[in-house]
């Protein structure tokens, strides 16, 4: 019923999530005791950390600063373009969520390609042929609409080109032919700089464990199906998974800037033609757009240095293939959420202006209100806690599965797939589930999903995570569809895309990320995690059930 609501949305997701506390110990399946803490666990405290951070980098706006310097610094021909684009939509999504990098990337995008290639309308109407412009006029279809991005504006606002529109524009010596060819490639590139961006948050979010929720399920389902398994927390995953995300990316941008026309001759020679004007007013914009941002303030100083320290602390606590620096604290008791919740916590009581000894002698001092780095209303404001009752209900239901023995039981009637190769297997899931996950949030996937998926692996004698590790990567490559994610629904609301765009592209791009997905599992992943032998953690597990399939057994006998 759960899975039925969360992929119809017949009920709000978070409404759905709580309905294990109504039904679970109403129906004699879990007390509520043991329901109702699942709602706000460790896991929980990590995703909230990483998201506060997130709000005080937007409050101060140094998500800005970052994407315009990258953009800068790529150049401004079309596939570096796209590159810049994908990587730094790609780094703000690991710790940003994939929808506010969306929203914030697509308004810069736009701006850059109008000084590029001017107006999207006027382009449209140039890569028409003589026929269907006649035609359009006909059928009083002079112009289309664009459904603009609410923050567009805004963006556009500050990425103003005062003084780069002043300048005369020569005299355009083409035929008619070939500035209608010449329009068709420019409207390509747009949808390629369109397209790029959703993929890239989607993509990026899978690095860190706070990027994106079926990272966190993962750890939670770790630690209550097999509480021993430690291989796991933000050090370890960041290793196994930032590699992943840097060869998925590569793969990307080249097939993105194929299919676009971003890769031809440009990259590598320097011609002296229309698009070098436009490239050298992009330039000129982006140079422009990042000098109006000024030198930076202690504000963004502040932000950048605990944003960094955040990072640290959490790659080095516990690293695995180095000793972290929690063993200087009790065995056990310092975890991730511990780290990011210290550092969070000093963001609102830090002071937002430069401290001055001047402030004990200043008698207005006093009335001056004091700003810290981040305010609980941002906060408040920024944190969706609709996704956190949502992490909570998928804990909720795995402990339910685990309980009853239900995840035992679908675990047993997957027996046949024994026969599979589990290279084969780990393909298999991947692409299942990122096809599942086009029609279906992949929160709700991975909680429908992952509890099977480690039952599957205790009965074929397999590592878990060599087959929980692709699945929860699988379910955030979903880039076939508008519906599928936030950032495609974004992407697509500009107007520009239609979905045999996004299909076509998403459809190589689901391919790539199961082979890359296959290749990290099988290379680095099994170095990493030691996912060619079985661990001692899975053994206790095995032998948990046996002795309770033997109970439920010994009294059947008796009874016969």
């Amino acid at each position: 019923m759960m899975a039925t609501f969360w992929c119809t949305e017949a009920l709000p997701l978070a409404v759905t999530a709580m309905l294990p506390v109504c039904l679970f110990p109403t129906m004699g399946i879990l007390p509520a005791k043991k329901v109702c803490p699942q709602y706000f666990i460790e896991t929980n405290f990590l995703f909230l950390s990483g998201l506060v951070m997130a709000s005080s980098i937007e409050e101060w706006g140094l998500h800005r600063r970052i994407a315009l310097k990258v953009l800068s610094i790529v150049g401004v021909k079309p596939a570096w373009l796209i590159m810049g684009m994908m990587l730094t939509s790609s780094f703000l999504s690991m710790w940003l969520s994939n929808t506010a990098t969306t929203a914030m990337m697509l308004p810069i995008a736009n701006a850059i390609l109008e000084s590029l290639f001017g107006d999207l309308e006027t382009l449209k109407q140039k890569s028409k042929s003589p026929e269907e412009q006649d035609n359009a006029v006909i059928n009083g279809q002079s112009s289309v609409k664009l459904h603009s991005l609410p923050s567009e504006p805004a963006e556009k606002q500050m990425l103003s080109i005062e003084g780069i529109s002043d300048v005369t524009e020569p005299t355009d010596l083409r035929t008619a032919e070939e500035i209608r060819s010449e329009a068709q490639y420019q409207l390509k590139v747009w949808k390629g700089f369109l397209i790029c961006i959703p993929y890239a948050a989607s993509i990026g979010g899978t690095a860190t464990l706070t990027g994106t929720a079926p990272n966190l399920i993962l750890i939670g389902q770790l630690k209550s199906y097999f509480p021993e398994c430690d291989l796991i927390n933000f050090g370890s995953w960041f290793a196994f998974a930032f590699p992943l995300m840097l060869l998925f990316l590569f793969l990307g941008w080249i097939w993105i800037s194929f299919l676009y026309g971003g890769l031809n001759t440009r990259l590598c020679f320097t011609k002296h033609d229309h698009r070098a004007q436009a490239e050298a007013k992009a330039k000129a914009l982006i140079k422009e757009d990042y000098r109006k941002l000024g030198p930076i303030n202690f504000a963004e100083g502040a932000i950048s240095f605990f944003f960094a320290l955040f990072a640290v602390l959490l790659f080095t606590r516990d690293p695995k293939f180095i000793t972290g620096w929690s063993v200087f604290f009790k065995k056990g008791y310092v975890s991730d959420a511990v780290t990011g919740v210290i550092i969070v916590s000093i963001l609102f009581f830090f002071p937002s202006q430069k401290p001055s000894l001047r402030w004990w002698f200043d008698p207005q001092a006093l009335n001056t209100p004091y700003v810290p780095l981040l305010s609980w209303k941002k906060a408040q404001d920024s944190v969706p806690w609709n996704i956190i009752l949502l992490l909570g209900g998928g804990f909720a239901m795995a402990k339910a599965c685990e309980e009853s023995g239900l995840a035992s039981w679908i675990g047993g009637h997957l027996q046949p797939l024994a026969e599979v190769p589990p290279a084969a297997a780990v393909m298999l899931i991947t692409a299942f589930l990122a096809c599942f996950t086009e029609f279906a949030s992949n929160t709700a996937t991975i909680i429908i999903f992952l509890p099977v998926i480690a039952e599957l692996a205790l009965h074929v004698t397999v590592n878990p995570l060599y087959f929980m590790i692709p699945a929860t990567v699988g379910c955030s490559y979903a880039f076939m569809l508008p519906v599928s994610t936030p950032p495609n629904s974004i992407a697509f609301a500009s107007g520009h895309l239609m979905v045999k765009d996004m299909v076509k592209a998403g459809f190589v791009m689901n391919i790539l990320g199961i082979l890359s997905v296959s290749l990290a599992m099988n290379t680095w992943g099994v170095a990493m995690f030691s996912l060619n032998t079985y661990p001692e953690w899975a053994h206790s597990i095995n032998k948990t059930a046996v002795i309770t399939n033997l109970s439920s057994i010994q009294p059947l006998n008796a009874t016969l």
